[in-house]
């Protein structure tokens, strides 16, 4: 093919491609390539797409009960300012893919695609309440098949030996206009975080699907596996996903913060805060939505396990974050909240979503912000937890899949045909699953995530 077809030449006769995506509700991001050329001259503007898609599990097969057959066809629109563009250190080509919407055939947003269900829920919240959502994903995985030496956590050394992966993630996200933050050699074994500066929430969502896709294409060309999965070992520690959020009103000014309120959360914030932890138990079949999320939100793990608002303390659910105000820093640019019951098997899109969703309830019932917790709850007697309105998380996905189903406001935010696919494909999970020991399913999902 010539150039002039829209084929960019690399080496030899190697042609650049994009490709639409789209991170589905298992977290995995699928899509189609198209030629550069073509897309950038608008020859090719969108790609088919098809419904069952969506109800393939992590392990490639598609789902008993899905909705869907072998019919219908939809359309992968691909949105230009959610470009993510680079070239990793080694590859042959550059990693260029775009975040897309999944549309009806006459352009309607289609039921079971997360980036609209996101979009719907900040659209909702900015019309009814003038508010929009900053957000920021502090995103953990774990190095799998290095030989590097041991290290201790956090430290120097930790990070040396795996030069130059660090600076090569680096390198990449910020080649692709991402803006990272941080690259930590974080507590566990070969484990690792990264983190980007706040962004208006859907850009948020979209740089953390970018930064998966990049960090792992980075590891691979440097050798080794990076996998995002919650667990890698039963007796490992786990990786995480913590949301950050904040509220700001229509003229950009920070609405989550006031030094006269408990906590320094907002009356806005709070009842937003409020409408979270009111649906805790079926939003973390959303966020936490595989079987070995549950391996990790455990008490006493530095991890999420009642429905907990904290200041400061990493087992509280959603935690109170500090600012740091040396040399007259503003606290109310700083202030945000963090959500911490989520893991890398959800769709960044879907999650948040999911919270704006529940703020929005908090919002629209004038809840007030639950009690800050300082202590241990599973030292509590039952009579204090209940006066703390604290409930034990779901302990498995099956328990979070029927507070799921049980908790109307959290199903009715769904389509019935997204609630069948998602259920169906969850249980599809289980199923397929069923009768392996903890840490071959950890193995089975590192593979995948």
């Amino acid at each position: 093919m010539s150039a002039g077809l829209g084929f960019e030449r690399l080496g030899a006769g190697l042609a650049e491609l994009v490709t639409f995506v789209t991170t589905d509700f298992l977290g995995i991001t699928r899509g189609r390539s198209v030629a550069r050329g073509d897309w950038e001259t608008g020859q090719s503007t969108s790609c088919g797409w098809c419904p069952a898609n969506t109800t393939i599990t992590p392990f490639d097969l598609i789902a008993d009960g899905s909705p869907f057959g072998s019919r219908g066809d939809l359309r992968l629109i691909p949105d230009r300012r959610a470009r993510f563009r680079t070239h990793p250190m080694g590859a042959a080509t550059p990693l260029d893919i775009v975040m897309s919407d999944v549309v009806e055939l006459d352009g309607s947003p289609w039921s079971c695609c997360p980036r609209a269900f996101l979009k719907r829920a900040l659209a909702d919240l900015e019309r009814e309440t003038g508010l929009s959502v900053i957000g920021s994903f502090e995103l953990e995985f774990s190095a799998l098949d290095t030989s590097w030496p041991h290290a201790p956590a956090f430290s120097l050394a930790a990070a040396r030996r795996a030069d130059p992966f660090g600076p090569a993630v680096i390198a990449a996200l910020t080649a692709a206009g991402i803006e990272p933050e941080v690259f930590i050699p974080e507590y566990g074994r070969n484990q690792f975080e990264i983190t980007s500066v706040p962004a208006a929430a859907l850009v948020a969502a979209d740089r953390a699907v970018a930064i998966r896709e990049i960090i792992k294409e980075v590891a691979q060309l440097q050798g080794f596996r990076a996998s995002f999965a919650p667990k890698t070992a039963v007796q490992g520690v786990g990786n995480g996903v913590h949301i950050h959020w904040s509220l700001q009103d229509r003229a950009g000014a920070p609405a989550t913060f006031d030094a006269r309120e408990p906590g320094r959360v907002s009356k806005v914030a709070g009842a937003f805060t409020a409408g979270i932890v009111r649906h805790l138990p079926a939003l973390v079949a959303l966020t936490c939505p595989s079987p070995i999320s549950y391996l990790r939100l455990k008490p006493h793990n530095w991890s999420s396990s009642y429905t907990w608002l904290g200041e400061r303390d990493r087992e509280s659910t959603i935690r109170i974050c500090p600012t740091f105000e040396a040399g007259g820093k503003d606290p109310s640019k700083q202030f945000n909240l963090e959500y911490r019951a989520a893991d890398g098997c959800a769709s960044p899109h879907l999650a948040l979503g999911a919270i704006v969703r529940a703020g929005l309830e908090g919002i629209r019932g004038h809840l007030l912000t639950p009690p800050i917790v300082d202590g241990d709850p599973t030292l509590m007697s039952g009579s204090e937890l209940s006066r703390l309105g604290l409930r034990r998380l779901p302990t498995t996905l099956e328990e979070a899949l029927q507070a799921f189903e049980a908790d109307a406001t959290v199903s009715g935010w769904f389509d019935p045909v997204f609630r069948q696919a998602f259920t169906a494909v969850k249980r599809m999970e289980l199923k397929l699953v069923e009768g392996m020991d903890g840490d071959t399913q950890c193995a089975r999902y590192a593979e995948v995530y």
